[in-house]
């Protein structure tokens, strides 16, 4: 049997950090499921469960931080999905470690990295096989 894949949240409005983060993921079998108003993120995690949720920085009118806030403020500690936070610049990761960004990548996206950050790699999915 086939473990699930898991499901990532990509939350942002620009059609080029979208078409980044989905050809990163594309090729291990992630699903990747886009909000493009920060604002639903926290009615689409009560809907249904996502392992991680990978936030641009510079998204909408709430931005990255305040999106990364609520969805710590709304989620159980033990359900939570990992946060990861897509940066503009090096000097943004303060700012994403003081919102409690599990962790964060730069932007242009590097797929091993943004693997690495999810904390996936392709030995795990074999592993629960």
């Amino acid at each position: 049997m086939c473990p699930p894949m898991p499901t990532v949240l990509v939350v942002a409005d620009g059609a080029w950090v979208l078409n980044e983060v989905g050809s990163a993921l594309s090729v291990d079998d992630f699903r990747v499921e886009e909000i493009g108003d920060p604002r639903l993120v926290e009615d689409r995690l009560e809907e249904s469960m996502v392992d991680a949720v990978v936030v641009d920085m510079q998204v909408g009118s709430m931005g990255g931080m305040a999106v990364v806030r609520a969805v710590r403020q709304a989620t159980d500690p033990t359900d939570r999905p990992r946060l990861v936070l897509l940066l503009d610049r090096s000097a943004d990761a303060f700012l994403a470690r003081r919102a409690g960004a599990d962790a964060f990548v730069m932007k242009p996206i590097n797929p091993s990295e943004l693997r690495a950050a999810l904390g996936w790699s392709p030995a795990m999915a074999e592993e629960e096989e």
